[in-house]
């Protein structure tokens, strides 16, 4: 199966990260075996945080967002790589 990859958009709750900050210093990332966390980036104002989290089955996702659902609400895109866009887009030959 291939792993997919997603950009996870999360808005803590209250606009307050320390609760997750919190969390994730007491229990880690509660990742279920079969995702892997690539990457992460915070908002300079600390309300929103934006990871890059792989998957083959996007029901791990879902289990690892409920371990957090009370702290973060959860916007998820499956993103692909620039040159694979370029790839497709290339696939679909002239439009015009």
């Amino acid at each position: 199966m291939q792993k997919l990859t997603y950009l996870v958009i999360e808005s803590f709750r209250g606009g307050d990260p320390a609760p997750v900050y919190r969390r994730f210093r007491e229990r880690g990332r509660l990742l279920p075996d079969g995702v892997t966390w690539v990457a992460s980036w915070v908002e300079a104002g600390l309300g929103r945080c934006y990871q890059v989290m792989e998957t083959a089955d996007p029901a791990l996702l879902e289990r690892w967002m409920d371990a957090w659902r009370d702290l973060v609400e959860f916007e998820v895109h499956e993103v692909i790589g620039s040159a694979e866009a370029a790839e497709r887009v290339a696939a679909r030959g002239s439009s015009g």
